[in-house]
């Protein structure tokens, strides 16, 4: 009975910090209200912003971006 209730502790455990590190994690990638309104004040301005500011929406916007030869796949964080 221990045994099989200390497998069951070890289990739980571990699923419980996989989502207390999943949340860290979404915390992390959490967007500011500031800089949601700063994204949205470039993107109404696009044509007319500099290349940091372009940069800063990107980052803002996109997670994570894979390309190769065949695909372009973006992640992004909305």
């Amino acid at each position: 009975m221990f045994t099989y209730a200390n497998s069951r502790i070890e289990e739980l455990d571990t699923k419980r910090q996989s989502l207390t590190k999943a949340l860290a994690d979404m915390s992390d990638e959490a967007v500011s209200l500031e800089h949601i309104k700063r994204i949205s004040g470039c993107l109404h301005n696009w044509d007319s912003i500099d290349f940091e500011d372009r940069r800063l929406v990107a980052d803002g916007l996109i997670s994570a971006i894979r390309a190769t030869r065949e695909s372009v796949q973006i992640e992004w964080k909305i």
